[in-house]
């Protein structure tokens, strides 16, 4: 092998693809599915009831300038949402608590005549 052929492979072993934006790593997150307990526009947030196992728990999301909310695809504003939606959302862990990156509405929870829970007459 000549230098020039040697020099060519070595200078190659060390160049490497720049990562772009979308290949850069997300950032760290968990993700639930649960119903909207609460709607908080004052401090822009959303509290979403979430089953654990067998027990429920009760998450409260922080709503930022650049959480992504939507249903069907299409954009929504904070404002729309309510008791009841079925909703899917990733968020993370940021200082004062969760901020929710995406959220988006699935459904609704829909009721029985009279409250009922399908229980034998």
């Amino acid at each position: 092998m000549n230098h020039l052929t040697f020099l060519i492979l070595c200078l190659s072993a060390q160049i490497r693809p720049v990562p772009t934006a979308d290949q850069q790593a997300a950032p760290p997150h968990d993700s639930l599915q649960g119903a909207v307990r609460v709607v908080d526009l004052r401090t822009r947030a959303l509290e979403i009831t979430t089953g654990v196992g067998m027990a429920l728990r009760v998450v409260r999301l922080r709503i930022a300038a650049e959480t992504r909310l939507t249903a069907a695809g299409a954009a929504l504003p904070l404002a729309q949402f309510q008791r009841g939606d079925i909703v899917r959302a990733s968020f993370g862990t940021r200082p004062g608590g969760f901020v929710a990156y995406t959220i988006e509405r699935v459904g609704r929870m829909s009721t029985t005549k009279g409250g009922g829970g399908g229980g034998t007459p």
